[in-house]
């Protein structure tokens, strides 16, 4: 079982991590997918997408729930049948899902690559970032800036959104992986603490809202 992490950044909130090793065979064992979820896994083409999908399951399991107790609402956003918050996130070998009893959370895991670079410009502004000392740092931190405001999208979930114009992040140390975002989007202003996790590069970061 390649549970990778564990983690319990706040009371009621736990958050768990898996590194996709399995076939999809060997995933699929003892798994019983709802119709829409096992045609949602039919339509999968990769066959990457298609064990990240079936890795999410096991990560359910790993908190006593099943595909039975997961649904999504009409912006394809997760929830769980007895009310607890949750959010999900795949990214080539890793998956990841964090459960909330009462906050609103989201979660998130990229790759650090230089891709990140060109695209930069579409999501915050590069000019806070010029004292970073190489593109190394710049791939890190930029990847770190993407994963909180991802997770602050998830929390949100609303059509029209916009990563650049309505997520701020507020700058922060790579030495003390932990920020606070603000998402504005009409009337609405929302808070929400981020934290950032690295590992084999790759990035994991998640919100908490105020």
């Amino acid at each position: 079982m390649p549970l990778h992490q564990s983690i319990t950044p706040a009371p009621q909130v736990r958050a768990h991590i898996w590194r996709v090793t399995e076939t999809e065979a060997d995933l699929a064992r003892g798994i019983e997918l709802r119709l829409p979820c096992q045609e949602r896994l039919n339509g999968m083409k990769s066959g990457i997408h298609r064990r990240g999908f079936l890795s999410i399951r096991h990560l359910l399991a790993v908190e006593g729930y099943t595909d039975q107790d997961l649904y999504y609402d009409s912006q394809g956003k997760p929830h769980l049948q007895d009310g607890t918050n949750i959010s999900i996130t795949h990214s080539f070998e890793f998956a990841g899902v964090i459960f909330s009893g009462k906050q609103e959370v989201g979660i998130d895991i990229e790759k650090q690559r230089d891709k990140i670079l060109r695209i930069a410009h579409k999501f915050t502004p590069l000019n806070e970032y010029r004292s970073l000392a190489n593109d190394e740092a710049l791939i890190r931190k930029l990847t770190m800036v993407w994963t909180a405001k991802e997770s602050i999208y998830k929390v949100m979930s609303q059509p029209g959104l916009s990563f650049l114009e309505h997520i701020r992040i507020a700058d922060f140390s790579m030495d003390d992986p932990q920020s606070t975002g603000k998402a504005t989007f009409g009337a609405n202003t929302r808070g929400f603490t981020t934290r950032f996790l690295e590992f084999e590069g790759y990035t994991c970061g998640y919100a908490l809202a105020d």
